[in-house]
């Protein structure tokens, strides 16, 4: 990608892609339907409010982001949020006691957007509690009709702690989801291709198993290795070497799904030489060990 030197604009660039795939749209349907809560995907420093226009926005929040100081009240919430949700899912309160959450997704070390999600109660709220919410309100000068407020306040959900911790799992496996498809837009290229790149593309993806060099890809699609470096490098942004690495890593993380599949089993079966090459590029591109994303996965997974 052209912005890859911008964290914000390659964020924003990513997450307007993810929002156009089939399986986004497709979980993020289902996700609402099946819990009742809004879904966001977020890009990098966004400025807005991220349930805004979502049909699932709790009552309360619409309110609140109709007023100046409210709203730049929850804006700070989320920054927040976001800030501590960098390495996995966060969620805090808000002054109405509201629980808001955030869940990463990163591709390889780079954290490119959040899923996030949130909007409900914890515990069953109280006329006490409501009673400080109003007297904040009061002290920043709101203008909302207290009985309107009242009544929103006390048609926001209410989830119990196990519930929400089991919904925050699944958003973490669908980010794991969000961040494999991240990483294949990663691998392509934006504007359209030489013919010859395409077809380096199919032999690399049908040959990623075998010990493949720059030379024989070269000679596959009838270039020379010097002309095939410089266009291939031009047309992904990457090094021969480092596409191939990327590409085998995407399918060592597909065999890890199978739980009785070994780690040297796939790294071996997706094209890696060397288990020593391998680890060492998969923390590259995936900021852990193998091992431990294997760990994080079927915990997960098995936790659902």
């Amino acid at each position: 990608m052209d912005v890859l030197d911008n964290p914000a604009k390659r964020s924003r660039a990513m997450v307007a892609q993810l929002r156009q795939s089939q399986i986004y749209r497709d979980y993020e349907q289902a996700f609402r339907e099946a819990t009742g809560l809004p879904l966001s995907l977020r890009p990098l420093d966004a400025l807005d409010l991220p349930h805004h226009d979502d049909p699932k926005q709790g009552p309360f929040c619409a309110l609140m982001a109709r007023t100046n100081h409210t709203c730049a009240e929850c804006l700070q919430l989320q920054r927040k949020v976001e800030q501590e949700a960098q390495l996995g899912p966060s969620s805090l309160k808000c002054f109405a006691g509201m629980c808001d959450s955030a869940v990463p997704i990163r591709v390889g070390e780079n954290l490119v957007a959040f899923l996030q999600t949130g909007q409900i109660f914890l515990h069953q709220p109280t006329p006490g509690q409501f009673a400080k919410v109003a007297s904040q309100l009061m002290r920043w000068g709101s203008q909302i009709d207290m009985k309107t407020v009242e009544e929103a306040y006390f048609q926001t959900r209410v989830i119990t702690k196990k519930q929400y911790e089991s919904i925050l799992r699944l958003l973490s496996v669908f980010a794991q989801h969000l961040a494999s498809l991240g990483n294949q837009l990663m691998v392509q290229e934006e504007h359209a291709e030489s013919p010859v790149i395409s077809k380096a593309r199919v032999y690399i993806a049908e040959h990623q198993d075998d010990d493949l060099t720059l030379a024989q890809v070269a000679q596959a699609v009838n270039t020379s290795a010097f002309y095939f470096c410089k266009m291939f490098k031009k047309s992904t942004g990457m090094t021969f070497t480092d596409y191939l690495a990327r590409v085998r890593v995407e399918k060592v993380k597909n065999l890890l799904l199978n739980p009785h599949k070994r780690v040297s089993e796939a790294a071996f079966e997706a094209g890696f030489q060397s288990l020593s090459q391998f680890n060492r590029v998969f923390r590259k591109l995936e900021g852990c060990s193998p091992s431990a994303y294997r760990e994080q996965l079927h915990a997960v997974v098995s936790a659902r």
